[in-house]
C-alpha cells in the first residue's frame, strides 16, 4: 500500500472573522482523505496549515512519515509562504488539489444572505482558485515540480484523477523495488532489442539480477515426481490442453516450470527476460524449448516474462501488470487493409489473465527462427479497449510510448501463438507509421482498458517523457 501525505492550507486570520469556516473546510479535507483511503492509499492527513510556523511542523511530520507523494488541498485563500517550506523540505511529487465544494455557487441563495460578512465567509469557502496562480508562481521560481487536480468535490472526473495519481505512484513504487532477472543472452542481430541495463535501473529504480542457465538446470534436475504431477494439474486447470499434446512434452514442460518457479523464488524476481540457443540437443536447449508454459503461468501470476531477452519489454509488461491490466508480450504480425486493423501477437509466454476465452496449450513442430520444438500458448487478448505500451531507449533518453485502441473480433492466425486484431482511431496505416517513427523496439506490452492517463502520470512521477500516438 502506497503512503501519501495530505495537508490543507488556509489563512489563520479568517477563523475569528468567519464563524464555522475552519470546521467546514476541515470537513471537506476529511472527505478527500476518506476517498484516498478508498483508492488503496495509506493517508497521512496532516490537517490544515494556516501559518508558516505550522508549515514547518507539518513538513517535519510528513518527512518523518516518508510519504511517496503529497496532495496539497487548497481549502481557501492561503499565503504561499505557508506552503513553500513544506514543498522545499519534502522533495517528493506534489499534487495541488484545486477542488471547490460544488460546481458553482448558488448565486441567488448567496445574495439573499443579506449580511455581507456572512456572504464573504460563504465566498471564502468556495475560494480555492484564488491561491492557485500564486502557488504556481512561487513553485516555478523555486524550481519545484507540481501538478493540478481541478474541479469540485462531487465530480467523478476529480476522483478519477486522484485515483490515477495514487495508482501511478503505486506502480512507480513497484518498479523501484522490482527485481528483474535476465537469463541467457540476446537474440543475435536483433539490434533494437539490445538495452542499456544501467539506463533501465536509473529510469525505474529496477534492480537487474543476472541469473544463470546452469542454476535453472540444477532446479530442473532436482524436481520431484510429485512436483511435476502438481504442475501438470496446474496446466490442465489453467489451459485447455489440446489432445495433440504428447504426454512426454507435457511432462518436459512441467519439469521446466517447476524449475522456473524455484529460480524466481530464490532470487525474489518480479519479472524476467530470457533467451538461449546453445548447441543442438544439449541440456540447455532441452530447457529453453520447454519454458513457454511455465513462463506463461508466471506472467499471469504477476511475474511477467519477456522472450528474446527483451529487457525493455519486460519493464513495459511489469508496468502494465502493476496497473492491474495484464501486459501481454506482443509484436506486429500483419496488417489487414480491408478491415483496417493490425494483428499483433507473439510466440512464447502470454498473459493468460487477460485472454478472450480459453488459453490453449498446443504443440509446435518448429519454433520459427529458434531451435527445437515443443509446447506453445495460443490465445487472443480480451475484446474491448486496450492500451499498448513500449519502453523506448532513444538516442538521448528512456521514454514511454503509448497508444489506446480496441481488440476486435475476427479471424486470427491459429499458429500456436498469441494473436489478436487491433483497431486504432487514426487507422491502421497512420498508426503503423506514427508508432514506428518513435523508434521503439519491435515488441510492446498490451493491457486491457484505456490507461494512457495513468501512464502519463507515471511518466511525470518518474520524470520520463510520455508520447501518446492515439
Amino acid at each position: 500500500m502506497i503512503k501519501v501525505g495530505l495537508f490543507g492550507i488556509g489563512l489563520d486570520t479568517y477563523w475569528p472573522q468567519f464563524d464555522g469556516l475552519l470546521e467546514r473546510l476541515e470537513g471537506y479535507q476529511e472527505q478527500i482523505a476518506d476517498k484516498m483511503s478508498e483508492f488503496g492509499a495509506e493517508v497521512v492527513n496532516a490537517g490544515l496549515v494556516d501559518s508558516p510556523e505550522k508549515a514547518r511542523v507539518t513538513a517535519d511530520l510528513l518527512k518523518t512519515e516518508d510519504v511517496a507523494m503529497v496532495f496539497l488541498y487548497v481549502s481557501t485563500y492561503a499565503l504561499s509562504s505557508t506552503v513553500l517550506p513544506i514543498a522545499q523540505k519534502l522533495k517528493c511529487p506534489l499534487i495541488i488539489l484545486n477542488i471547490q465544494p460544488v460546481a458553482a455557487i448558488d448565486y441567488e441563495k448567496f445574495n439573499q444572505l443579506g449580511d455581507r460578512g456572512l456572504m464573504t465567509g460563504e465566498w471564502l469557502a468556495h475560494c480555492q482558485a484564488c491561491s492557485v496562480p500564486e502557488l504556481a508562481n512561487v513553485f516555478n521560481r523555486a524550481r519545484i515540480a507540481y501538478e493540478f487536480v481541478t474541479g469540485y468535490l462531487g465530480e467523478q472526473l476529480v476522483w478519477d484523477d486522484i485515483q490515477d495519481w495514487i495508482d501511478a505512484a503505486t506502480v512507480a513504487a513497484v518498479m523501484s523495488t522490482n527485481r528483474l532477472g535476465v537469463l541467457g543472452h540476446y537474440y543475435g542481430g536483433m539490434l533494437d532489442v539490445y538495452s542499456d541495463l544501467t539506463k533501465q535501473s536509473v529510469a525505474f529504480g529496477t534492480h537487474i539480477e543476472i541469473v544463470e542457465m546452469c542454476e535453472l538446470k540444477k532446479y530442473r534436475d532436482q524436481a520431484t515426481d510429485a512436483e511435476v504431477r502438481e504442475k501438470i494439474k496446474e496446466f490442465y486447470t489453467t489451459f485447455e490442453v489440446v489432445a495433440a499434446c504428447e504426454e512426454e512434452e507435457i511432462k518436459r514442460a512441467a519439469k521446466t516450470s517447476v524449475a522456473l518457479d524455484k529460480l524466481v523464488s530464490h532470487h525474489n524476481l518480479g519479472s524476467l527476460a530470457y533467451y538461449y540457443e546453445g548447441e543442438t540437443a544439449n541440456e540447455y536447449e532441452n530447457i529453453v524449448t520447454s519454458v513457454i508454459a511455465g513462463n506463461t503461468l508466471l506472467t499471469g501470476k504477476n511475474v511477467p516474462v519477456a522472450g528474446e531477452y527483451e529487457v525493455k519489454n519486460a519493464q513495459a509488461m511489469k508496468i502494465m501488470d502493476a496497473f492491474g491490466v495484464g501486459g501481454s508480450f506482443s509484436e506486429f504480425y500483419a496488417m489487414d487493409f480491408k478491415d483496417d486493423i493490425i494483428m499483433l501477437g507473439h510466440d512464447g509466454p502470454a498473459h493468460f489473465a487477460i485472454a478472450e476465452g480459453n488459453v490453449q496449450l498446443v504443440p509446435l513442430p518448429v519454433y520459427h527462427g529458434k531451435p527445437g520444438k515443443g509446447l506453445s500458448i495460443q490465445m487472443t487478448v480480451q475484446h474491448g479497449p486496450v492500451t499498448l505500451l513500449s519502453v523506448v531507449e532513444g538516442s538521448d533518453e528512456v521514454f514511454l510510448l503509448v497508444a489506446e485502441g480496441m481488440s476486435v473480433e475476427g479471424p486470427t492466425l491459429q499458429i500456436g501463438n498469441t494473436n489478436s486484431r487491433y483497431r486504432f482511431s487514426i487507422g491502421a496505416r497512420a498508426f503503423m507509421n506514427e508508432w514506428s517513427k518513435q523508434g521503439p523496439a519491435h515488441h510492446c506490452a498490451i493491457g486491457v482498458g484505456h490507461i494512457a492517463k495513468k501512464i502519463d502520470k507515471l511518466g511525470r512521477l518518474l520524470d520520463l517523457n510520455v508520447v501518446k500516438i492515439c
